[in-house]
């Protein structure tokens, strides 16, 4: 518990934890989020999928799929649209670009040693933590 009061810390004010590995089930399978936070400033879930290889093009339908299930299964009405962001060990920017291009999502794609692609808009990428915080807080040993 003190490892998760911990992450919650890191990510800043208004981070509200929800679950790891969060189950929904999509079309008669299950699928699990990674991490699913709820932002209290924002009013909105919080998406973040972990890859523990380099981005490849399909993590952006997994990711675009698990938002889009998040607002029809989880959301209320009155809130704003699930953010998302995914964490791989590298990536190719290019390709991210040309991955994330024509959605309108709030979708983030970042280096776990580099910053965010600049794809959120600005009103929100302030309110989430840098890809440093959360490396650095997921590398954290569990107390």
């Amino acid at each position: 518990m003190v490892h998760i009061e911990r992450f919650l810390l890191e990510l800043g004010a208004g981070f509200a934890f929800v679950g790891r590995q969060y189950h929904l089930e999509v079309g008669d399978e299950d699928c699990y989020i990674d991490l699913l936070f709820y932002h209290l400033k924002l009013r909105c879930f919080v998406v973040i999928e972990l890859k523990a290889r380099p981005f490849e093009a399909g993590d952006v339908g997994q990711l675009n799929l698990y938002l889009s299930a998040v607002d029809d299964l989880v959301r209320h009405p009155t809130d704003g649209p699930t953010i998302g962001l995914l964490l791989c060990r590298g990536k190719n920017r290019i390709k991210a670009e040309y991955a994330l291009r024509g959605l309108h999502r709030p979708i983030g794609v970042a280096d776990w040693e580099t910053q965010l692609v600049e794809s959120l808009p600005d009103d929100l990428a302030a309110g989430l933590p840098s890809v440093e915080e959360i490396e650095r807080e997921l590398s954290a040993p569990d107390e």
